[in-house]
């Protein structure tokens, strides 16, 4: 207990620091954010322009980090292979995603334990429609995503058996088709999206 609520100040500084609008009874402890994809200026124009939000909620500040993927713009044929989308270390766009850097590794291990290897994700009728719960990246403390970049990649994630150097950092994912930079919202988008993915995943 004396560590939660060690965690609990910690967490209060750097909220409070970083972030001192989030807080507020109108979400009842819940924190949103989100990250409006836009096709990477570096890539092809014969690549998939894929666009949509990538968005985050979690309470604070002890609650498992949940995510919509809410994204369009793949091709339409359903024989494509999976995408990688993974949180990258910067939200600097200004060479396009080239300019984000690596992942997000701020515990120095190997990929995919990295805390925004999402994994890889399949479109469906040109679309990528998916809830995720209990992902082990924070909006919260020194290890806060809000800033950095959320970037979906042009092909699989090896999941760091590619038995090279490459897959232990980022999987052999390839080019960086688009990217986004993580900011806080209302709570609205959240409830907009979160009742078409749910229902597409029952289906």
């Amino acid at each position: 207990e004396s560590l939660h609520e060690i965690q609990r100040q910690v967490n209060d500084l750097w909220q409070n620091l970083l972030y001192p609008i989030t807080r507020g009874n109108e979400t009842d402890g819940m924190i949103y954010a989100t990250c409006e994809m836009k096709p990477s200026s570096k890539i092809d124009t014969d690549k998939p322009q894929v666009t949509g939000q990538v968005l985050f909620r979690q309470y604070y500040s002890y609650g498992r980090l949940e995510a919509i993927f809410y994204l369009d713009g793949f091709p339409l044929d359903n024989n494509q292979s999976s995408r990688a989308i993974h949180i990258h270390e910067l939200g600097d766009l200004s060479n396009g995603c080239d300019s984000t850097g690596g992942h997000y590794n701020p515990f120095r291990v190997n990929h995919p334990r990295h805390p925004g290897d999402f994994g890889n994700f399949l479109p469906k009728d040109g679309k990528i429609r998916k809830y995720k719960t209990n992902l082990f990246a924070t909006i919260f403390g020194p290890y806060s995503i809000m800033g950095r970049s959320v970037v979906i990649h042009e092909q699989e994630d090896d999941m760091g058996k590619g038995n090279n150097k490459a897959s232990l950092e980022n999987g052999n994912a390839g080019k960086r088709l688009a990217c986004c930079v993580i900011g806080t919202c209302n709570k609205n988008l959240w409830e907009e999206k979160l009742p078409e993915v749910t229902d597409k995943k029952k289906r």
